[in-house]
């Protein structure tokens, strides 16, 4: 259906019956009353929205879909810089899979789980060019926070991006997920989580990581999109090789075309200024 906001032009595209009520959808969709995820295409670009345009899952380029089109899901390739061929990852919300599909581009010996507790998210996988499920790469549908504490597979890198309305999902801080997510790791594990929205309701998450990890995370800043991820290292006796890091970095640039040079530079700046305590304070 065309749609219905005045200021974004494009094409909507519903899990809905063909024989729905059609001006019920547009008041729904315009009040940001819609319950579902829809897509909006518009300009050679289809965005994944949750309920209204305030909450932008993911963004896939029509002419290049398996590309990272969306800054901070190019940040949180950085875990690559630490382990450059990770055998088996988790992925923690799915969205558009923009994250998902570039692992499994580009990650070719690695088994990929990504989970994700709506179906309707899950329904679109098609609309967004996810692969099928195969022998390295399947979708869960499950709740993050049950999934990581039943899981008995270690995963060498997890990937947190699981979020509610109000910002991180409040669930996560309210149960043990994240002791579980270090326990879920490897011995060389990394946790790797997005962060956005208020500081106020960010904080606690980043002091809950904090402790599970004894403080062995590292921040970096996405100022294209307001965001921050946190790098959460399992083994005790971590240390970064920041001199040796820009060879991995430079070899990364050429395999993937993500600017890995400036990711280590961030991470290097962002424990230098202790970003962490600063988002916890």
């Amino acid at each position: 259906m065309p749609s219905p906001f005045p200021d974004e032009p494009g094409v909507l595209k519903l899990l809905e019956p063909e024989f729905s009520d059609a001006d019920l959808l547009r008041e729904q969709l315009v009040a940001a009353e819609y319950a579902k995820p829809f897509v909006l295409e518009h300009d050679g670009v289809r965005s994944l929205y949750f309920g209204s345009l305030r909450f932008q899952q993911s963004a896939m380029r029509l002419d290049a879909p398996h590309e990272l089109d969306v800054a901070y899901t190019q940040g949180m390739m950085a875990f690559l810089l630490f382990n450059p061929r990770p055998r088996s990852l988790t992925l923690l919300g799915l969205g558009g899979g923009s994250l998902a599909k570039f692992c499994y581009r580009h990650l070719p010996a690695s088994a990929i789980t990504a989970v994700e507790i709506d179906p309707d998210v899950i329904a679109l996988r098609e609309a967004f060019c996810l692969p099928q499920d195969d022998a390295r790469f399947r979708i869960v549908c499950a709740d993050a926070v049950e999934h990581v504490a039943d899981c008995a597979e270690r995963a060498d890198v997890v990937l947190v991006d699981v979020f509610d309305e109000l910002g991180v999902a409040a669930a996560l801080a309210d149960s043990s997920f994240y002791p579980d997510a270090f326990r879920m790791l490897s011995g060389n594990g990394i946790l790797v989580m997005n962060i956005a929205g208020d500081k106020r309701a960010y904080a606690r998450h980043v002091d809950l990581v904090g402790a599970a990890f004894e403080d062995r995370v590292i921040a970096m800043s996405v100022r294209e999109d307001g965001n921050y991820l946190l790098f959460a290292f399992r083994n005790p006796e971590f240390s970064p090789r920041w001199k040796w890091m820009k060879s991995i970095a430079r070899e990364l640039q050429g395999r993937t075309g993500l600017d890995f040079p400036r990711f280590a530079q961030l991470l290097e700046r962002g424990q230098a200024l202790r970003l962490v305590q600063r988002m916890s304070a």
